[in-house]
């Protein structure tokens, strides 16, 4: 199966590249560790499955990339790979479309398995991971969406309705409408306060 990594750092991109190159089955058809390149990337080495990190730097994050590339024809598998295991980072990137959601932690086996399960388009989700699921299955949260996620996580950050939909790449108008579904899903009327009931049920990470 072809693989392409996304990751920013080198090392462990490398590292990656040594432990999956002794695998069979296997083949590293390309890297990149900023979303842009990734996209690019992505498109031009058409893999079956994509090793998705989260955080890239300045940039297009590992969520909004997952988002994109599932909107490629065919769409190759997304397995994200990565050291957040937050409510939020879960629910953002589940919401764009990724297949399962591995953590670095994990034994090089748990990831063999993980990645031939992707490609076969199986959910995998680490231990960790799929408790914290149940959990929220069990306790559900009010039900906003990945967009809405985002969105909650730079008003955390001190971002404006500008700035929000700069990062995003939508228009204030719709920042504006997504900010009303907030405040209604958290029972709550101010900026402040939807981040402050965000936080208390685990809903976003703090920057």
């Amino acid at each position: 199966m072809r693989l392409f990594l996304v990751d920013d750092h080198p090392v462990v991109r490398a590292g990656l590249v040594a432990l999956l190159s002794g695998e069979d089955d296997m083949e590293i058809v390309g890297e990149a560790e900023g979303g842009a390149e990734a996209l690019r990337g992505i498109a031009a080495a058409r893999p079956d499955v994509v090793l998705m990190d989260l955080q890239l730097g300045d940039g297009i994050d590992g969520v909004e990339v997952t988002r994109r590339v599932r909107e490629l024809s065919p769409p190759p598998q997304v397995l994200v790979l990565t050291t957040y295991e937050t409510d939020a980072d879960i629910m953002r990137a589940v919401d764009a479309g990724a297949t399962g959601y591995l953590l670095k932690a994990c034994p090089p086996e748990e990831l063999f398995q993980g990645i031939r399960a992707a490609a076969r388009g199986e959910t995998v989700l680490s231990a960790k991971v799929a408790t914290r699921m149940l959990r929220r299955m069990r306790e559900p949260a009010p039900a906003l969406s990945g967009r809405e996620v985002e969105i909650l996580e730079l008003l955390a950050s001190g971002a404006g309705n500008r700035e929000i939909a700069r990062r995003l790449f939508i228009t204030e108008a719709t920042v504006k409408t997504h900010l009303v579904h907030i405040y209604g899903k958290l029972g709550v009327d101010t900026r402040t306060a939807a981040v402050t009931a965000a936080v208390e049920r685990r809903l976003i990470r703090l920057p």
